[in-house]
C-alpha cells in the first residue's frame, strides 16, 4: 500500500480542522441556546405550557398509537404514487402522433396538481366526493383523503422520473433502436432502468414530506398523530402534545432525510 501523497495529506489537515471548527461553533451556538433562552422573562410559562413533562409522559403513549395511523395512510400511499407517477412520466414521454391526446391529459394533470396546494385538494376531494351521498365505506375520508395525497404527490413524482429520462443521452435511444429494439423494449430496458437509478434520492426527499403532510387527512377527520395532539390539548390545556407529536415526526422524517442525502452523494460521486 503506497503511503499518502503530500497533497493527500494537506486535505486530511483541512478536513480535520474544518469539523473542528465546525464542532466547536455549534457548540457555542447550543451553548448560548440552553443558557439564555431561559433567562426570557416569559421562559416559565412557555415551559409549563409546551414542556411539561408530567403531560408528556401522559400522552405521548397515546400519540405514539395515533401515529400508526399515520404509518399505514403513508404504507398505502406511497406504492400507488410510485406506479402513478410513473404511468403519468411515461405517458409525458409518448412520442406517437396517435398518443398526443395521452400526452396533453398527462401534462394537464401534471400542472393542475401541482399547481394546487395540498390542504386545498384534500378538501375538495374529502369533503366532496362524500357530498355525493355515497353508502359505507365510500364515504369514509380515509380512503379519499388518501386519493387526494396520491393525486397531488403522483404529480411531482412523474415530473422527477420525466427529468431522469430526459437526462440519458439521445444518443442511447438512437443505439436501442438500430439494435433493433422497439420503442417500449427501448424504454423497459435501456432508458428506464437508468433514470431510475438517478431519480431515486430526490423522490426519496417526496416521500419523507408525504409522511408530514399525512397529518393534513386530520382536518377532514381522521384520528391521526396531528388530531390526538389537538385532543390531549383541549383535555390538559396544554400545547405540550404537539411537542410530542413533533419530536415523533422528527424521529421519522430526519434519518429518512439523511438517507436521502446519501444517496444524493452516491449519485453525485458515480456521476463525476
Amino acid at each position: 500500500m503506497s503511503a499518502p501523497t503530500r497533497r493527500q495529506i494537506f486535505e486530511t489537515r483541512q478536513r480535520r480542522r474544518a469539523n473542528g471548527i465546525a464542532a466547536a461553533s455549534t457548540c457555542a451556538v447550543l451553548v448560548s441556546v440552553v443558557l439564555l433562552v431561559p433567562l426570557a422573562p416569559g421562559w416559565e410559562a412557555v415551559q409549563r405550557s409546551f414542556f411539561n413533562a408530567e403531560v408528556f409522559a401522559n400522552t405521548f403513549p397515546g400519540l405514539l398509537n395515533a401515529f400508526l395511523l399515520d404509518v399505514a395512510i403513508f404504507a398505502w400511499c406511497a406504492p400507488l404514487i410510485a406506479a402513478l407517477g410513473l404511468l403519468v412520466a411515461l405517458a409525458r414521454d409518448l412520442r406517437t402522433p396517435a398518443l398526443y391526446p395521452v400526452r396533453l391529459l398527462a401534462i394537464a394533470y401534471t400542472d393542475v396538481f401541482r399547481g394546487l396546494p395540498v390542504i386545498l385538494v384534500i378538501y375538495l376531494i374529502g369533503f366532496g366526493i362524500p357530498g355525493l351521498g355515497l353508502p359505507r365505506p365510500w364515504n369514509s375520508p380515509y380512503i379519499w383523503g388518501s386519493l387526494a395525497l396520491i393525486l397531488v404527490y403522483a404529480a411531482y413524482v412523474a415530473e422527477v422520473i420525466r427529468s431522469g429520462i430526459e437526462s440519458i443521452h439521445q444518443s442511447q435511444r438512437a443505439a436501442a433502436l438500430s439494435l433493433g429494439l422497439s420503442g417500449a423494449d427501448t424504454m423497459r430496458f435501456v432508458i428506464l432502468p437508468q433514470a431510475l437509478r438517478r431519480v431515486v434520492p430526490a423522490n426519496m426527499n417526496l416521500f419523507v414530506a408525504l409522511q408530514k403532510d399525512v397529518a393534513l387527512l386530520s382536518f377532514i377527520g381522521p384520528v391521526e398523530i396531528f388530531r390526538q395532539a389537538g385532543v390531549y390539548k383541549s383535555l390538559m390545556a396544554n400545547f405540550t402534545p404537539y411537542v410530542g407529536a413533533a419530536i415523533i415526526f422528527l424521529a421519522i422524517t430526519i434519518p429518512a432525510t439523511r438517507y436521502a442525502d446519501y444517496l444524493m452523494n452516491i449519485t453525485r460521486r458515480t456521476q463525476s
